[in-house]
């Protein structure tokens, strides 16, 4: 059958060895299926291969490559950059793939492609259990680990790709290997951070570790107090222990009011008493309007936002990590956040603190181990009217951040304009290596629908094939 043939009929010859479910333009379900967490994606797939386990992921690889179609992977299709999706093509999507299967003998979970990370933390919470997550449920385990995966554990436990042991990772070429420390080792290196630019990664066995219960929530001070709370969050996280993760933020009421507030977001999981020491000294500070913290299952810190980041709206992302938490840099979040369109936007500061910092930048794809903070603008509206005032709002935003960038870029919040250079500014000095893994296990580049690494050249230096691509 060549390439020019009918959706229809290539339908048909994909349908006599898939297990899964095929879906295209013309069925019912195909808007829904092809829906994403950012409402602002809205690309058409010629198929979509919705899988049932790694045969079917086999099948759907080769039967792409063998007919000339672009390849787009979804996991939790939860990336504000919408690569999950593609026009034209097939997409590989796993998300019916969503079992878990936790050992807490050996504290390890064996997790499935498509899972997000609300079924990871209902099912290591039955056992005490936890590992570096999402701080949003609804976020993808896939594609939040291989992009790094920070979150409220990092202080303690590292990055979620830290705690990745193995993986299970269908090539380009269909061909099924294993990837962990002992084999496979520089593809193994190279998913701990470097995206979906290596195979489709079908099940990842995570490290777990016993967290029953941390002390965490909200505190929020009215925005007139926003840039004094942003001076006392410089002085609390330049010592903190690794069990305390605080992150700031600017933002909006979440009762639908719209009121800007300044806020502390915060997680310890350390010994109890312990815990509420320090956090009392964050919830007593000034006057705050809420201070919501407390004793919780570990599971429900990853579900405190969620109400902020509901799946549909509209979304447009930008980052940096920045050099030092500058008085001036106060002033412009509060300033901005007083300016803006949509009444679900903020900015945070993320901190990389503890065993997160302590990793070799090289050991991992992530070069990211520096203490410090990470500088997200994440907008959020649901009137598509309204779409070009809030993407100009954080344009003008993130460009006034300018002064205080510290040259690096966190992977999984790029958006889907990211200008040329940026992977300089995610992958550092390990960009040089992960072309190279990327020219030995995908040297024609099938799988360009990431932020992709383009294969590095061969010894004549001619650069790998990329035809058609």
């Amino acid at each position: 059958m060549s390439i020019s043939a009918s959706t229809q009929d290539r339908r048909q010859l994909l349908a006599e060895r898939f297990d899964g479910i095929l879906t295209g333009p013309g069925d019912a379900a195909y808007d829904e299926t092809r829906r994403c967490y950012n409402g602002l994606v809205d690309k058409r797939p010629a198929i979509i291969a919705t899988c049932r386990g790694t045969a079917d992921v086999v099948e759907a690889v080769r039967f792409a490559t063998g007919q000339g179609l672009d390849v787009a992977v979804r996991g939790g299709g939860h990336n504000a950059a919408g690569r999950a999706m593609c026009d034209d093509g097939l997409v590989v999507d796993l998300s019916l793939m969503r079992g878990v299967d936790v050992d807490p003998e050996t504290r390890t979970a064996r997790v499935q492609g498509g899972a997000l990370w609300r079924d990871v933390n209902r099912e290591t919470g039955v056992h005490g259990l936890a590992v570096t997550g999402g701080a949003i449920s609804t976020t993808g385990v896939g594609g939040y680990t291989l992009g790094g995966g920070l979150g409220w554990l990092m202080g303690l436990h590292g990055l979620a790709a830290d705690n990745l042991v193995e993986a299970e990772v269908v090539l380009a070429t269909g061909e099924v290997v294993r990837a962990r420390a002992d084999h496979h080792e520089d593809l193994f290196w190279a998913i701990r951070g470097g995206g979906g630019n290596f195979g489709v990664v079908t099940s990842f066995a995570l490290r777990l570790h016993h967290h029953p219960e941390v002390v965490g929530g909200v505190i929020a001070h009215p925005l007139d107090a926003a840039a004094d709370m942003l001076r006392f969050y410089r002085e609390v996280t330049a010592d903190v222990p690794d069990a305390l993760t605080v992150f700031a933020a600017v933002l909006h009421a979440p009762d639908g009011s719209g009121v800007p507030l300044g806020a502390l977001l915060v997680c310890h999981a350390g010994e109890r008493a312990q815990a509420e020491r320090d956090v009392q000294r964050l919830a007593e500070w000034g006057s705050p309007v809420m201070a919501e913290v407390g004793p919780m299952p570990y599971p429900a810190v990853n579900t405190m936002l969620d109400a902020g980041f509901p799946p549909g709206s509209l979304n447009y992302w930008k980052s940096t990590f920045v050099r030092d938490l500058d008085d001036g840099l106060f002033e412009l979040m509060v300033h901005r956040i007083a300016d803006c369109p949509s009444p679900m936007t903020g900015i945070l500061l993320e901190h990389f603190h503890g065993e997160v910092t302590r990793v070799d930048p090289a050991a991992t794809a992530v070069p990211h181990r520096r203490p410090g903070y990470n500088l997200l603008i994440p907008s959020l509206w649901t009137d598509p009217a309204t779409t070009d005032a809030n993407v100009r709002w954080v344009r003008e935003t993130f460009a006034a951040t300018a002064p205080y960038r510290a040259g690096a870029r966190w992977l999984n919040y790029f958006d889907d304009d990211e200008e040329p250079g940026s992977l300089d500014h995610a992958y550092g000095p390990n960009l040089v290596r992960l072309a190279q893994v990327k020219r030995r296990y995908d040297p024609a580049n099938v799988l360009h629908h990431n932020q992709n690494i383009l294969p590095a050249r061969d010894e004549a230096g001619a650069p790998a094939s990329t035809a058609g691509r």
